[in-house]
């Protein structure tokens, strides 16, 4: 089974580390987050990536090109010009780069990826969501609800306390800042049937998410485990924090 990964946008929220490289690049321990969502997969034997890139697509190319380069010790004989890499463990990926375009919605991104999947089932996610979700249980959970798509669904940390009013407007409890300010959203992490490729609406995938709603096609997985998605230069710091205290419970796996 393959697994397409969306890595094309622009970054603005994280404008302070991606002028340079896109999101799925930037570094948490010293590894790309692209490297981290990747590793997750392949716990679960998923070893062939699709990346949808775009903004500074080429500095996703250099670093797979160079990966061994990236990972292994290396001894360079400059004399004789040549160089031998030492290796440690080397994932055993195939991983397929398109350029989909700077400014192309992620909807459009997804089309481009069509010739690449079979009459197969394909799994679909974001290039900035960390988590410890089974993906062994969310293709399960796909292949029993019969749908098109299957999302997994979390419940982030709350940002603002919660106030309870009566009809007086007096306020009876006070939450602090419930998990996910009691809403679902979506965790990326998604299982989708080739038929997908029929149903893709212009513009944003969120738009054909919202189609499939409509159609009965489109179900979510819940999961109450760990899942953060990088966004600011504070979620970055958190990730760091958790990867360098060892507390990093998307890592799954093991060294």
């Amino acid at each position: 089974m393959k697994c397409i990964i969306f890595a094309g946008g622009l970054g603005t929220r994280l404008s302070e580390k991606t002028d340079k490289i896109p999101k799925p690049m930037v570094e948490v321990g010293d590894k790309p987050l692209l490297w981290h969502i990747m590793k997750i997969y392949s716990v679960y034997g998923i070893k062939e990536f699709i990346i949808l890139a775009g903004y500074k697509q080429h500095s996703i190319k250099e670093y797979f090109n160079n990966y061994y380069l990236h990972n292994c010790s290396a001894t360079f004989d400059l004399y004789n010009n040549t160089v031998t890499y030492n290796q440690t463990k080397i994932e055993n990926w195939k991983v397929t780069i398109l350029d989909t375009g700077i400014n192309t919605p992620t909807g459009d991104r997804l089309k481009q990826a069509k010739h690449l999947i079979k009459d197969e089932t394909f799994l679909l996610t974001y290039g900035d969501g960390l988590s410890d979700v089974s993906i062994t249980q969310l293709i399960e959970y796909h292949k029993l609800m019969h749908g098109m798509v299957t999302l997994t669904s979390v419940q982030p940390e709350g940002k603002y306390g919660n106030l309870i009013l009566d009809n007086n407007n007096h306020i009876t409890n006070y939450e602090e800042k419930p998990v996910g300010d009691n809403r679902w959203i979506n965790g990326g992490y998604m299982v989708c049937n080739k038929q997908i490729f029929n149903n893709l609406q212009e513009g944003d995938f969120a738009n054909t998410l919202k189609y499939l709603s409509l159609q009965n096609q489109l179900h979510a997985y819940p999961h109450k485990g760990f899942w953060k998605s990088v966004d600011t230069i504070w979620d970055l710091n958190y990730a760091r924090k958790l990867w360098d205290d060892d507390e990093a419970k998307w890592k799954v796996w093991s060294d």
